[in-house]
């Protein structure tokens, strides 16, 4: 067992199932030793996380939601690597947040994602980042994250 999976236990969190594409795209791409990981929603006990932070949903929730994502994110890479055994590191998340206008809080929302890499990952998991507002996303999820990941050969 590496690291990883002890963190896991640790943490008491078992990855979920790594989602099926929505659309006509892959859901992660390799290139030389970087691997590509598509949007990924928030899905929890009770399926997709829905709605707008600063109206549906308060910061709070929208990070347990950014948190979700990251988990997916880390279910995609442990199916597109066969394991973790290959992470070298994170190096980079994106981040959309399905907000009201006026909300300005998306970097607060998006640390749900980066603290649970970190914690998660250790030394691995800290990355660059962007975040987003959005008007809407793709079912209406509430966050959607994607990353890119360095990798062993």
């Amino acid at each position: 067992m590496n690291k990883i999976e002890e963190n896991l236990i640790k943490l008491n969190i078992e990855l979920p199932k790594a989602a099926a594409p929505v659309a006509s795209y892959a859901p992660f791409s390799f290139s030389g030793n970087l691997l590509f990981i598509s949007g990924q929603g928030p899905f929890g006990k009770n399926g997709l996380i829905k709605g707008k932070i600063g109206k549906d949903l308060n910061i709070e929730e929208g990070q347990e939601a950014a948190r979700l994502c990251a988990l997916m994110v880390l279910a995609q890479l442990k199916k597109a690597c066969g394991g973790f055994e290959k992470i070298v590191k994170c190096l980079k998340i994106g981040g959309f947040v399905n907000a009201t206008d006026d909300f300005v809080d998306h970097a607060i929302v998006l640390d749900g994602a980066s603290k649970i890499l970190i914690e998660i990952l250790e030394d691995r998991g800290w990355h660059a980042r962007y975040a987003v507002g959005s008007s809407s996303l793709p079912l209406n999820m509430a966050v959607e994250i994607d990353a890119i990941f360095e990798i062993k050969k």
